[in-house]
């Protein structure tokens, strides 16, 4: 089908006229004179006004008016959700034991009326998705179009894909949007008393299978792979494929090379489920390892997608000769079943398994008419603790996607007749596979990381800096099969992946932008969670108990990033990196820093970070006394340790004899010194203006009994601090030795005795003047106390 009838049949009603005008930019490529059908008139030369027409119209007029009409539904469609939230929540405050007047039946005429507006928004939010799809794939035809009809000069595609990555349609991401959906439904389906969906009734953790895994995708630019390899092999070591044995363990084996022989039919159905995502797409293909000269193990695989977040795999083990045979239905493992019921003397679940498989796999590739079209070739390099699954990661480069089709009967690139390319393997072709023709190979320009954690492996800190770095970029549903199928056979398809628009971009990131990027979806992460959150009152609800799975907590709603997803009942997605909960390892020395440009959130509201803003400055004075939440959270951290891990009875730093430099003792001795020296001045201080005053100067008696406090507070002050400095050098203590509260407590008494002694000076100099006699011992006092205050001030 044409691509203008597939966009015609994708066109939602309510937003017709929004769409590309494909028909339009095909009018003005003129293609009909290319093709020869306008034969009343001569064709007329493509001119620069031409060019500069069709430019503006797809670059600007269509691309405009697809991302406004897109930025402006998916703000409707929040809005509309937001309202919904608002009407649901006076009932979520009532499920949750708060004080209310609302009565049930009230409560579910407001559930129902909220159910029939998540619908229609559920509704919309879907065909949005269809809307950008359909629309960023109209935008590659119509540049593909031009640049082969009219691109002798001039090549556009380059330029949109460009301007595609610097739009927001073709990356929005509805996860979050959805998962407040979800969170809604369920609370609605509460509240009117109907049962949750199947598979919804388990927590999070139990929803998955033992032995399922979350995946996590990324790219990884050919100047990064090698830091990202060292920053995993210190964690993971490498997993050496087919060792001879334990004792003969060759590590200089090179990592292998893999080969995946992709399945579909002529009209590339299971391209445009795996596109579509559309329950129940199913994939098919042969995989093996090394040169297929070498006779390795080959295995048919198929998978099925079963939810959006759960798949089924069916794999046989093939040799190279029976492989033809059983993809026409020849071939049926008669000997292999005929031993299995051999051995268990009789009929065997095993042999009834294999047939099961045998006939599933047989039968899927004769309904779907399928055969070999697509082959992906790519060095792999994988880490693992060997025993030990919980964590696989694997790291893929050299990636190079041919063709392996018979489409063209003049010129079919494989045999009909034989299910791989004889010229490849044969030839025992390696990368860059130089000899293929350019149309028929697509090599990829970066490295794929794959990141599988099994449940339980979810909090791993090491993990979650490498995923949220600038090393990598995060390509979620990323599929070689789907990418290679994009880039070769376009003619022959009609919707395109949205990765394709950011191949042309530089991936790599600068160290601190990828750190502010991270720290923003960690605060939408954290206001999604708190919105999702209002409607879990009920305790025991399925949904808390799912919101409280890992899963979801990794899951739940990083929306900020685009080319992530997160599903709708919670799991792990492109917004979504394992949130840290705790330390493999206790630490003393490290205090995380709040970064200057952090924001309130819902769980951390402006005020409570305006009280810590006024404090922070007696804190700076009372460091022992400080009230910051990180302060707090490390006196009530205690005994919060992670399960398994107990904290060390010696620390490594205090471990060893204690060695202290001569300097450092040698300054908490000299400090000592110089404050009992402050002291000593104080003492002379008060001793001189309690003998300089009369018998009737009670301001002058008083002045000095205040400063002989000064003077012990300044002695006791000194000897404290002194203690104080020696033990904690003692201790190794990371604890800072200064502190301001003596000398601020010095510096306001001799302030204060400035300010008394400019008092008594300005009052001898005004009695001077009217001619009456300044007492001597005034005199005498105002004297003395200036010069021993400059004094102790000098040495203050």
């Amino acid at each position: 089908m044409r691509f203008g009838k597939t966009l015609k049949a994708s066109i939602y009603p309510p937003w017709e006229g929004k769409y590309i005008d494909y028909a339009k930019l095909k009018g003005m490529l003129r293609e009909r004179e290319l093709d020869g059908d306008d034969s009343d008139s001569e064709p007329q030369p493509w001119t620069e006004n031409d060019e500069e027409s069709f430019v503006q119209e797809l670059v600007n007029v269509q691309l405009d008016k697809v991302n406004a009409f897109q930025s402006e539904m998916s703000q409707q469609l929040r809005d509309r959700t937001n309202a919904c939230e608002a009407k649901l929540m006076p009932l979520a405050r009532k499920s949750s034991g708060d004080d209310g007047e609302i009565d049930e039946k009230k409560r579910k005429e407001i559930a129902e009326e909220a159910v029939q507006e998540l619908d229609q928004i559920t509704k919309e939010v879907s065909e949005l998705e269809k809307y950008s799809r359909i629309n960023f794939s109209g935008f590659l035809k119509a540049a593909k179009k031009h640049d082969r009809k009219r691109g002798a000069r001039y090549r556009i595609r380059p330029l949109l894909q460009v301007r595609l990555s610097q739009l927001s349609f073709n990356s929005e991401d509805y996860s979050p949007l959805l998962h407040r959906l979800s969170a809604m439904y369920t609370f609605t389906r509460q509240i009117l008393g109907l049962e949750l969906p199947e598979g919804q009734e388990a927590s999070g953790d139990g929803r998955l299978g033992h032995d399922s895994y979350v995946s996590y995708k990324f790219w990884v630019h050919t100047d990064n792979i090698v830091e990202v390899k060292t920053h995993i092999l210190r964690r993971l070591p490498v997993l050496l494929y087919n060792p001879t044995t334990s004792k003969d363990l060759d590590v200089s084996q090179k990592d292998p090379t893999i080969t995946s022989l992709y399945f579909d039919n002529s009209s590339f159905d299971l391209y445009n489920q795996k596109v579509t995502r559309a329950e129940g797409a199913g994939s098919l293909r042969l995989r093996w390892s090394g040169d297929l000269n070498e006779a390795p193990a080959i295995f048919l695989e198929k998978k099925v997608v079963v939810s959006e977040d759960r798949s089924r795999e069916v794999r046989v083990q093939l040799k190279g000769k029976h492989v033809q045979e059983f993809l026409k239905g020849e071939y049926k493992f008669e000997k292999k079943v005929h031993r299995l019921e051999d051995r268990a003397q009789g009929e065997s679940q095993e042999a009834q398994a294999l047939k099961k498989e045998v006939e599933e796999l047989q039968s899927f590739i004769k309904e779907h008419d399928l055969q070999p079209m697509l082959r992906a070739n790519y060095t792999r390099t994988a880490f693992q603790i060997p025993g030990d699954d919980r964590i696989r990661i694997s790291l893929d480069t050299n990636l190079a996607l041919i063709r392996e089709d018979a489409l063209d009967p003049q010129r079919p690139c494989r045999d009909p007749d034989d299910w791989h390319r004889r010229d490849i393997d044969d030839l025992g072709m390696q990368y860059p596979f130089s000899s293929i023709n350019k149309g028929e190979i697509a090599r990829f320009p970066h490295a794929l990381l794959e990141i599988k954690l099994r449940n339980g492996a979810r909090h791993v800190e090491w993990l979650h800096d490498l995923m949220v770095s600038h090393l990598v970029k995060e390509a979620p549903r990323f599929s070689k099969f789907v990418h290679g199928v994009a880039s070769l056979f376009e003619d022959h398809i009609n919707s395109l992946p949205f990765w394709l628009g950011e191949l042309e971009n530089d991936i790599r990131q600068d160290p601190q932008t990828a750190f502010q990027q991270e720290q923003e979806r960690e605060a939408q992460r954290a206001e999604e969670d708190f919105v999702v959150g209002s409607f879990l009152g009920a305790k025991g609800s399925p949904l808390q108990t799912m919101m409280g799975s890992p899963i979801s907590r990794m899951g739940a709603g990083r929306g900020s990033s685009p080319g992530r997803s997160t599903m709708l009942s919670g799991t792990p997605s492109r917004v979504e990196r394992p949130s840290i909960t705790a330390k493999d390892i206790p630490r003393t020395t490290e205090i995380s820093k709040p970064s200057p440009t952090t924001e309130a959130t819902p769980s951390q509201p402006a005020q409570s970070q305006e009280g810590a803003a006024s404090t922070s400055y007696l804190g700076s004075l009372f460091p022992s006394f400080s009230m910051s939440r990180y302060a707090q959270a490390h006196r009530q951290r205690g005994s919060k340790l992670p399960p398994g891990v107990s904290a060390p009875e010696v620390w490594i730093k205090d471990a060893g004899p204690v060695r202290v430099e001569s300097k450092v003792w040698l300054a908490n001795q000299r400090t000592f010194i110089k404050w009992q020296h402050v002291s000593v001045l104080l003492a002379s201080l008060s001793l001189a203006l309690y003998n300089a005053a009369g018998i009737n100067n009670i301001v002058a008696q008083a002045l000095a009994i205040v400063y002989t406090f000064f003077a012990v507070f300044a002695s006791v002050w000194g000897w404290y601090m002194y203690e104080k400095r020696a033990r904690l050098i003692r201790q190794r203590s990371g604890k800072d030795l200064d502190n301001m509260f003596g000398p601020l407590v010095v510096c306001i008494g001799l302030a204060g005795a400035l300010l008394l002694n400019f008092g008594f000076k300005y009052k001898a100099t005004l009695d001077a003047a009217r001619g009456y006699a300044y007492p001597s011992s005034v005199e005498m006092l105002t004297n003395a106390t200036t010069d021993s205050l400059f004094t102790v001030q000098s040495n203050v």
